[in-house]
């Protein structure tokens, strides 16, 4: 049997519930009830088989046979949705201790020691969580906070301008080093734009740049667009198309090409965001990504 017609095994076949959940809302309807649909005849060709091989009769029926079925089929008897909690459960967990994500009461260095107890409020309430559970990936650092809470949408929301609460922080000698904003201690300043009123300011040295506009009465955080352009190339085989991120080498060699594990441009562009977060964070959310495809 040729090898595209060889039958998926069960954990690619349960991996596939995962690429659903990132669909859009009316693809993620249809493409969810055609896999329903091939999880049915998977179940039933499992019982069948069960059936014939078993030694209960020639019907193979017994009180566990749907268990039974499961167990044949490598598919567990919770449904999809479920196994997408856990696994996303673990991925919260995982960032927890790795990236030190919790923002207020929480410390980003290592080496941690005990992992922090984790009560139903932190799960209600944890924007990560949420995060996760939108389909969306953690960042490989934590994000800046507001009020103590991670601030996502200051980074990567589609407003770019936001007013806020800030005051600048200076040295012995009057010199502005830093500022606060909404809470958050860990603002860096780039640039001063104009005195005592301006300034170019970045979390922790990593992320977009954001101007801040100091007022008596109102402060606004503005992001910055993107400074550098990297291009996706896209290629097309059998109507099935492929992303790579093409990242040039510093060292004058051929430039890189990083395949990003998508299936549309919106994901793919996702995907090597979090590329970049990952291996150069200094420089996340400050590159525009151009499609570039095959003359």
């Amino acid at each position: 049997m040729d090898q595209e017609l060889q039958p998926l095994d069960a954990d690619e076949l349960m991996g596939f519930s995962e690429r659903i959940d990132r669909l859009s809302d009316e693809d993620a309807e249809w493409v969810g009830r055609l896999f329903q649909e091939c999880m049915r005849a998977r179940l039933r060709e499992a019982e069948l088989l069960e059936g014939q091989g078993g030694d209960k009769g020639d019907s193979g029926d017994s009180g566990d046979n749907g268990d039974s079925a499961r167990q044949v089929a490598g598919i567990p008897a919770f449904d999809a949705q479920m196994a997408q909690v856990a696994l996303d459960a673990a991925e919260w967990l995982k960032t927890l201790w790795n990236v030190g994500y919790m923002g207020a009461g929480s410390f980003p260095s290592q080496p941690r020691t005990a992992f922090p107890v984790i009560g139903l409020e932190d799960v209600l309430n944890s924007s990560l969580f949420a995060r996760i559970r939108e389909g969306k990936r953690p960042l490989p650092f934590p994000p800046p906070t507001r009020n103590g809470l991670p601030w996502h949408d200051l980074v990567e929301g589609p407003s770019e301008s936001h007013v806020v609460d800030a005051e600048l922080v200076s040295d012995g000698s009057g010199d502005m080093i830093g500022a606060i904003v909404e809470g958050c201690t860990d603002w860096q300043i780039i640039e001063e734009i104009g005195r005592g009123s301006e300034y170019v300011i970045q979390y922790r040295g990593k992320g977009p740049l954001f101007r801040l506009n100091l007022n008596p009465f109102f402060s606004t955080l503005q992001r910055q667009a993107p400074q550098w352009e990297r291009q996706i190339r896209i290629q097309e085989r059998a109507g099935v198309c492929s992303y790579h991120l093409v990242w040039p080498s510093s060292s004058g060699a051929p430039a890189r090409e990083i395949p990003l594990p998508a299936a549309t441009w919106e994901r793919a562009e996702s995907e090597a965001a979090y590329w970049v977060a990952m291996n150069h964070p200094e420089m996340y959310g400050r590159i525009r990504f151009e499609q570039m495809t095959p003359d």
